[in-house]
């Protein structure tokens, strides 16, 4: 029997392929399991069309995730915390007060995505790692300052 590939399956062929497999597997186990999709010429078309759709959708993220990236390396945020004499803060900053800096500034994230290790304890620079989508490394510049010096 003839069926489209939905997933990469080991030895059998990656998604999208058009591979022959024996009968019984395709009807009781491949397609019952949505691994697959008989090779008709309707489901050919709905797989071409959901393939196009994904595209435009990678194609569409990519492209708000590089303006992301472009102006998030123009911009330095600021965070206000108080600290002590060792330069040790009361509290620590977390990737929350991140991300509603970067909301007052009209950039909005989400939280989850900022990679902090842990917590911000100490004042100064630091660049985090932002986890987009794509492969792209965005990094996010913040300055732990003293509440006083400001």
């Amino acid at each position: 029997m003839l069926i489209i590939l939905r997933q990469d399956l080991e030895k059998i062929g990656k998604a999208g392929e058009v591979v022959k497999v024996k009968d019984g597997y395709a009807r009781n186990y491949l397609i019952p399991r949505d691994l697959a999709y008989p090779a008709t010429d309707s489901y050919m078309n709905i797989f071409k069309e959901t393939t196009k759709s994904k595209r435009f959708k990678q194609t569409q993220l990519k492209r708000s995730e590089e303006f992301l990236k472009k102006s998030l390396d123009e911009m330095t945020i600021s965070i206000a915390m108080k600290a002590g004499e060792d330069n040790r803060l009361f509290g620590s900053v977390t990737s929350q007060n991140i991300a509603d800096e970067l909301k007052k500034k009209g950039v909005e994230l989400d939280r989850r995505r900022i990679q902090l290790e842990e917590n911000i304890k100490m004042l100064g620079e630091y660049k985090i790692p932002y986890k987009a989508h794509s492969d792209l490394d965005i990094n996010i510049s913040l300055n732990v300052v003293n509440e006083q010096s400001e």
